[in-house]
């Protein structure tokens, strides 16, 4: 069964730093573009950062480019999201998400990870 399981979320003050990882079972891990999203209370999910199977990265929203990282280590199975200069609107439920390069049937969610950005 596959899993993505996200860690490092937290309580952080306004102008601090967090950096969440992602673990999963993916084999190959190298064939999924990894991306993580995230889901604010009242609203919907939405999508923060990806990075390909090449290794091409790309921040989708404008609210955090400039402040957030997303790299991945094929070797750990993982990805990471670097998330800087953190704002209390940046307060969510961060998930993980994996999908196939090729086949995107195979497409799977971690549980998500809690950041509460406050003083």
């Amino acid at each position: 069964q596959v899993q993505l399981v996200e860690s490092g979320g937290g309580l952080v003050q306004p102008g601090g730093s967090l950096r969440l990882s992602c673990a999963g079972n993916l084999n190959p891990f190298s064939s999924y573009t990894m991306s993580w999203h995230r889901q604010a209370p009242g609203k919907e999910r939405e999508l923060v950062a990806e990075i390909t199977v090449f290794g091409v990265t790309s921040v989708q929203l404008h609210s955090l480019k400039g402040r957030v990282t997303i790299s991945r280590d094929n070797a750990k199975k993982a990805s990471y999201l670097q998330m800087n200069t953190l704002k209390p609107d940046d307060t969510a439920v961060y998930y993980c998400h994996a999908q196939h390069w090729k086949n995107v049937g195979l497409d799977y969610w971690g549980q998500g990870t809690q950041v509460t950005v406050s003083s």
